[in-house]
């Protein structure tokens, strides 16, 4: 009970004893001074500094790299990067494996890092796949980005090359990270909905932030819901500088492209794994490199010489655009192949600290203004993450190269040095340890020097003024199935925003900017009048499409990896089963073996067959492709079983490849299925290459149509 010093007096409470709820919930909140109503309000600091401009950082020139003394930038950010701790902010939910880089061959020509230097060189890497906005408990296959994250312990240093599956972001300056985080968050009054950007919150913001189109078009498009992390492209999304032994520079964007092809989920699929298996990527990752298949992906980069900086239609320094393949393709430089699973999920998958400001020789920064404030953001917050600025101690996190320098003592510090010179430079210690010049031989590391004079502004390029162009190119660039999913995406999530003016405001004052006929049909889905014409002229393009954008131009090397559920029961021909597994078996497919329960079936010849799962305890979902064993008996009870029948149907309708023995046809007949080129009936070794054939191509997508007539 409160004390009679402390409570209130009566007046103050005069008319709080009233019917009226709300009235008097007012009225006892206004008695609370720490509740803040930001209502009517001028945008201040923590100090009370009134803000001119929140929507750009302070830089040196409107295309310069972002000051240290932006005190408001740097506020802003350092109270973001410790709201959610000790869990990540953002990323929170992830996985990992380690796995090696190996260069083609020398790239001397192109920059000094030694681990791009010896084709014969093996270098370590540790590497986490994350969704961005969900908690540690969400699950893997919401609709979201996915962040991609690689570590090379190279024996110049560690560099944390910190991308996404995305080769772009939704802002372009640093000091907007906040706000769009704080977004696309769960709600703050709920906490709902939680791995979403489905909510009224996400979309208010990027429908009044312009420069967010062209990603939110590839977020609403089936790179969102990839079918696995083996699947997916990984893109350092800003540009970066390499730079030679000769000094000189070139500007780059890296690339991830996997061996496996860039395969996405169905909508529809994805909410069903949310369900069934929320650890769905987590699982697949960890069982492909058990069992052997290896990820694997390309590691390239795009070269776009200084000179070259500005003859394209976009600003290179902008994140929110890529540069299409056409115009500059991707250079591969090596191979990056994932072989081991951590030992430990916390010491190694959630103590790993990636930052963006860890680079090597070689390899510097440009002047992209949300690159320069995540180079402050990421050591920010790992240094409370993870209990103070020695993090780099941790095991995972330890460079191979040794680091000597003057810095001592903070939580956890774990070394123990020797010498009583804790400063340089000093002569106690013999002068140790000393700088290494960067002209000498394994020299030390120096920034580009490049130049810069200019005015210290808060301003952005007019270079940076379009933004939807590359979005417009992006859906003009997908195959009309992916425009479709990508029309379908748009009517869902914006029919789940509550307020019918964000709605409006997206439809009529972005998607009209990108595509008309993009904006009438989610205008009609959600029953608002079709925009007749865009609010500005986009910026006429040269490009009208880029093929690389597609996923169905990114099929992949074979079927490494893809999981076949064959469907058996008590008669089942056992002969035929092993001539099948064989056959996957040849193309590294990883073939399981499904009953009515999880119990051995009885082969025709009356011999125990153990399965794998049942089709219950292993849904159609988490499978590339199904085949119907024969044997007259096992036919028959799969025909008269409901959960085999929904099986089948489940994959028919995610337009997965269909397989049967000839005998086993029979039951395909009594689903009424329409025929189409991803169903092999048969029992040689024809029909089993033509099954590895329609797996090779990811889906049917021929069938789309007629899927969309079988019940969810």
């Amino acid at each position: 009970m409160p004390s009679k010093k402390n409570a209130p007096k009566e007046s103050q409470l005069a008319g709080t004893q009233t019917p009226d709820k709300a009235n008097t919930n007012a009225k006892l909140q206004s008695l609370e001074a720490f509740r803040s109503d930001a209502t009517g309000q001028a945008l201040r600091t923590n100090q009370g500094v009134k803000i001119a401009d929140n929507q750009n950082s302070l830089k040196a020139g409107e295309r310069g790299p972002s000051l240290l003394e932006d005190f408001i930038m740097r506020e802003k950010i350092t109270h973001f990067d410790h709201e959610r701790i000790p869990e990540r902010i953002v990323h929170a939910r992830g996985t990992a494996a380690h796995g090696y880089f190996q260069a083609y061959e020398s790239h001397a020509a192109l920059t000094k890092a030694g681990f791009l230097q010896d084709p014969e060189k093996i270098t370590p890497v540790f590497v986490r796949f994350s969704t961005v906005q969900g908690p540690r408990g969400s699950g893997d296959t919401v609709r979201d980005v996915r962040g991609f994250a690689v570590k090379f312990y190279t024996d110049e240093g560690n560099f944390d090359l910190v991308g996404n599956n995305m080769p772009v972001f939704f802002i372009q300056d640093a000091i907007k990270f906040p706000d769009f985080v704080h977004a696309v968050k769960p709600e703050p009054h709920n906490e709902i909905p939680t791995g979403g950007s489905a909510h009224d919150t996400f979309w208010d913001f990027v429908s009044l932030v312009p420069e967010s189109a062209h990603m939110v078009i590839w977020a609403m498009s089936d790179r969102a819901i990839p079918k696995s992390l083996r699947t997916m492209q990984g893109f350092g999304v800003h540009t970066f500088r390499l730079i030679n032994a000769e000094g000189v520079a070139s500007f780059v964007k890296f690339h991830w492209k996997p061996k496996q092809g860039v395969h996405s989920l169905l909508w529809d699929e994805a909410q069903k794994l949310a369900g069934k298996d929320t650890d769905y990527h987590r699982r697949d990752l960890w069982e492909a490199i058990e069992t052997g298949n290896y990820p694997e992906w390309e590691f390239g980069v795009q070269i776009v010489p200084e000179a070259d900086e500005h003859k394209f239609d976009f600003d290179l320094l902008d994140p929110t655009k890529i540069i299409p393949e056409e115009l500059v393709p991707v250079t591969p430089l090596g191979k990056m192949v994932l072989n081991r699973n951590p030992d430990n999920f916390f010491a190694e998958t959630e103590q790993v600290a990636f930052c963006p400001g860890h680079i090597v020789p070689g390899i510097d920064f440009s002047n992209d203004p949300l690159l320069q404030g995540r180079l402050f953001s990421y050591t920010d917050t790992q240094i409370s993450r993870l209990g103070g600025p020695n993090f780099h101690e941790i095991p995972i996190n330890r460079p191979v190269a040794p680091n000597h320098n003057g810095q001592r003592d903070a939580q956890h510090r774990t070394t123990l040095d020797k010498g009583r010179a804790a400063y340089e430079p000093n002569s106690i210690d013999g002068g140790w340890p000393k700088e290494t010049p960067p002209a000498a031989q394994d020299g030390g590391f120096e920034s580009y020097p490049e130049r810069i004079e200019a005015h210290k502004v808060r301003q952005r390029s007019p270079s940076f003024g379009d933004h939807f162009s590359q979005a417009r190119l992006f859906f003009q660039s997908m195959s009309p199935t992916e425009q479709e999913h990508i029309i379908s995406a748009y009517s869902f999530e914006l029919g789940k925003v509550e307020r019918a003016y964000i709605r409006e405001r997206e439809v009529n004052e972005i998607l009209a900017n990108i595509d008309l006929e993009l904006a009438a049909r989610v205008a009609h889905n959600l029953g608002l009048a079709a925009p007749k014409q865009g609010t500005v002229e986009v910026t006429p393009q040269s490009l009208k499409q880029s093929p690389a954008l597609s996923q169905m131009n990114l099929l992949g090397e074979g079927i490494k990896g893809r999981k076949v559920a064959i469907l058996v029961a008590d008669g089942v021909d056992a002969v035929q089963v092993d001539a099948l597994i064989k056959a996957l078996d040849a193309e590294s497919a990883q073939a399981k073996l499904l009953g009515p329960t999880s119990a051995p079936v009885k082969t025709a010849a009356g011999k125990p067959l153990a399965v794998d799962a049942s089709m219950e305890g292993m849904p159609s979902v988490v499978f590339d492709a199904v085949w119907i064993a024969g044997g007259k008996a096992s036919v028959q009870a799969l025909s008269g079983d409901g959960v085999a029948l929904h099986f089948v149907l489940e994959a028919y309708k995610h337009l997965k490849p269909l397989g049967a023995d000839s005998d086993a046809k029979a039951l395909l007949d009594t689903l009424r299925l329409k025929v189409d080129e991803g169903m092999v009936v048969g029992s040689d070794q024809k029909a089993y290459k033509a099954l590895v054939a329609a797996i090779a191509k990811h889906r049917v997508w021929s069938r789309e149509a007629a899927a969309k007539a079988i019940p969810a």
